[in-house]
């Protein structure tokens, strides 16, 4: 399976049954399958949404937004037990407008997730984790 390096953005190629062996990036070291979500901008977005492996749950979201600000705990903990099943990614709104643009974002926060280059679904709100542990089951 090919996942992405948050770091470098290399492309490392991990074993399925090693998904869980916390792998590391064969060009920066780093850690591929970090615990927490990864914060992408216009520059790496792409790259994370057409070659990872893995489904990416992407939280569009805004430093303002009260509902956004709430959500982000349980965004980041949901991070921590999906590992190895799904990437959650961050993307600012704010400052990626042309993203936002581009994927019609009308409200925030909103959930889109996607595999291989394909937006399979989204959501707008925030979630409890329940719900958004439920609406990823539909998916995976």
């Amino acid at each position: 399976m090919e996942l992405v390096c948050p770091d470098c953005g290399a492309i490392n190629r991990v074993p399925a049954e090693r998904l869980g062996d916390n792998p590391k990036c064969g060009k920066c070291g780093g850690a591929v399958l970090p615990a927490a979500p990864i914060a992408l901008t216009a520059a790496t977005f792409e790259r994370f949404i057409g070659r990872d492996g893995l489904p990416v749950l992407v939280d569009f979201w805004a430093p303002w937004c009260g509902p956004c600000k709430q959500f982000a705990p349980t965004f980041s903990q949901m991070a921590g037990q999906y590992g190895g099943q799904v990437r959650f990614v961050k993307v600012d709104t704010e400052a990626e407008q042309g993203l936002a643009a581009r994927y019609n974002i009308r409200s925030i926060p909103t959930l889109a997730l996607f595999k291989g280059s394909r937006e399979l679904d989204r959501v707008s709100g925030a979630l409890a984790g329940p719900q958004l542990a439920a609406w990823l089951r539909q998916h995976l």
